[in-house]
């Protein structure tokens, strides 16, 4: 048997300790409405596990208001930009193998220079996008 791939599948961590492998990630707006919809029950508890190499700065805000959200740099770099107040925000520097936490309500963007990959392990619900 082979693995699945993290950036094709994610992985939704749902209460009582289960892992269920999730459809194939679209990138728009609607793949991450349709993991709402799918895991509603797990209410603030669920997590999304999911991978994403970039190439370029993030087009979008997004804040998770039920929980924190953990970023893990595998591959590169990325500045990450956490709005600790409106019109302030705090630059958060990682390498391959560091982390940083996107608090609760926090909203953060990301700026990648050349090429990065980043593990997610984020709270979902009722996050929130915004343009840049």
């Amino acid at each position: 048997m082979n693995g699945s791939s993290l950036e094709k599948f994610p992985v939704h961590l749902g209460l009582g300790s289960t892992a269920e492998q999730e459809p194939e990630f679209t990138g728009d707006l609607s793949w991450y409405q349709g993991y709402t919809q799918r895991h509603a029950m797990d209410g603030a508890e669920g997590r999304l596990v999911a991978m994403h190499s970039f190439t370029k700065p993030w087009d979008m805000w997004e804040m998770h208001p039920a929980g924190a959200e953990v970023v893990i740099c595998i591959a590169g770099s990325i500045i990450l930009l956490q709005e600790t107040e409106p019109g302030e925000n705090k630059v958060v520097h990682l390498s391959a193998g560091d982390y940083a936490i996107n608090p609760p309500g926090v909203w953060h963007t990301a700026d990648i220079a050349e090429s990065a990959t980043a593990l997610f392990i984020t709270a979902g619900l009722g996050t929130e996008h915004r343009a840049r």
